[in-house]
């Protein structure tokens, strides 16, 4: 007879489940996890991870055809979709078995199968081999989410695809329209648009990547447009109409409802959380638009019930969820734990250019009533940038003009992505422009222009 009594019960194997569990164990907890699909749930399997790997493939495709650029020969380029896809597959695969190994290591117990809480301190497993009841003073909801579906522009697998289609293609879409261009949209828009796809964005908000900065969010457009992408902002599509190999999408603009032809339509209207079916009404957990109400400590008001990650509200990033399961544990445990403020998320955005940010925008800082002061710094002005052959982007700082605090970060280019930590590790530390500016970045790095950001927020930018 297998153990079924536990400290602690994590429902979802995510980047947020799988994190508290590790956690619990680390505090001396008895910890199980229930998990329907995948370990390493969305992001590692179907998100992320395999995204960032096909991304990789169409930036190589994409500098190959650069080669002349960097006084090298490449002849006769091309690609085999169905090897990328398989990459992108085998790396996703080596990271969701590295999870096993760690639930393993960490001494965690897997109950593979669908889980409900019919009571408090109780879970319902139900698996291949029928139903198992499990206990646990503490449960931990990490179910994360799924892509929103909007009537009438429904998925079928064939013509209009979700994420998971659009990482194991049935073909290589010739003329593709993406509909919603935040992160996912735009990274499939991204990869598919440098594949050779020819490629629409639509998106119903006023500019693409709607929650970046407006000068980022126009920065990137122009940068799409450059590649070839066709991009409608303030647009809507109505309806789908779906023939054999075709889709005529009816698209609304300035009141006028104009059609347009595509093979391959792919949704990224956002994501829903996977709240249904858990028995979470029954319990008194109270919902509001498929999410799961929190206070700041993951709480849900039911006793010994705690949500977190995606199910739990945005920002929707992996490392706030993760964040989240490890305070979540530490605070079961009785330890100090620290609250996620959503200020402090950075968000990255894996299109070319790369797209990362942290804290306000300068449209919210000065709706928050701060008087700010600006820096900016193009990459063009960079050494590294240019002999990188990456001599297009920007990076933008946004301080409180009274404190000097660092009040947000915003950057487009190479490798911003990696570059945007150490403003989050400023941020997390309650740096101001001072500490900044006395800070001495190596040379030649593209990290040098956060430091010249900065300087010329205070008119003192040297390289400009």
């Amino acid at each position: 007879m297998a153990d079924t009594s536990f400290d602690l019960i994590v429902i979802g194997a995510g980047p947020g489940g799988y994190v508290a569990a590790i956690r619990g164990a680390q505090l001396g907890m008895k910890v199980a996890v229930v998990e329907r699909e995948h370990l390493g749930g969305i992001c590692l399997n179907w998100g992320c991870i395999p995204t960032k790997a096909m991304l990789r493939s169409s930036e190589v495709f994409h500098l190959m055809h650069r080669a002349k650029e960097f006084g090298l020969k490449a002849d006769n380029i091309g690609y085999d979709l169905d090897a990328v896809v398989k990459r992108s597959r085998g790396i996703a695969g080596q990271l969701s078995s590295g999870i096993g190994h760690l639930m393993k290591k960490n001494k965690v117990t897997v109950f593979m199968g669908e889980a409900t809480i019919p009571a408090k301190g109780r879970v319902s497993v139900k698996g291949e081999k029928g139903a198992q009841e499990l206990t646990a003073k503490n449960i931990v909801l990490a179910t994360g989410a799924r892509a929103r579906e909007l009537h009438g522009l429904e998925a079928d697998g064939d013509l209009v695809w979700t994420y998971k289609t659009a990482l194991t293609p049935p073909r290589m879409p010739k003329k593709l329209l993406v509909i919603g261009s935040g992160a996912i949209g735009i990274e499939f828009a991204s990869f598919y648009n440098t594949l050779g796809a020819d490629t629409t964005v639509v998106e119903v908000m006023d500019r693409v990547l709607p929650v970046e900065d407006e000068e980022i969010s126009a920065f990137a457009k122009k940068s799409f447009e450059k590649q070839g992408m066709k991009i409608m902002q303030k647009a809507m599509v109505k309806k789908l109409d779906r023939s054999k190999g075709k889709v005529t999408a009816h698209i609304e603009k300035d009141g006028k409802i104009t059609t347009h032809d595509f093979d391959t339509v792919i949704s990224a209207v956002g994501i829903v959380g996977n709240v249904e079916g858990l028995g979470l009404e029954e319990l008194g957990v109270k919902l509001d638009r498929t999410h799961v109400v929190t206070d700041e400590y993951c709480r849900t008001g039911v006793d010994g019930l705690y949500a977190i990650g995606d199910i739990a509200g945005a920002p929707w990033l992996a490392h706030k969820a993760s964040h989240e399961g490890v305070m979540v544990a530490d605070l079961i445990a009785g330890k100090h734990a620290h609250p996620v403020k959503p200020e402090t998320i950075a968000g990255c955005t894996y299109c070319h250019p790369q797209v990362a940010s942290v804290g306000y925008t300068e449209a919210k800082a000065k709706e928050l009533g701060y008087d700010v002061k600006v820096g900016r710094f193009p990459f063009i002005g960079n050494g590294k940038a240019i002999a990188l052959g990456e001599a297009e982007g920007l990076v933008k700082t946004i301080f409180d003009a009274k404190t000097g605090e660092l009040l947000g970060a915003h950057m487009i280019g190479a490798e911003v992505t990696e570059m945007i930590q150490g403003y989050v590790i400023g941020r997390q530390l309650e740096t101001t422009e001072e500490d900044l500016m006395n800070t001495v970045f190596p040379h030649p790095t593209l990290s040098e222009m956060m430091h010249e950001s900065v300087l010329d927020a205070y008119d003192r930018v040297i390289h400009m």
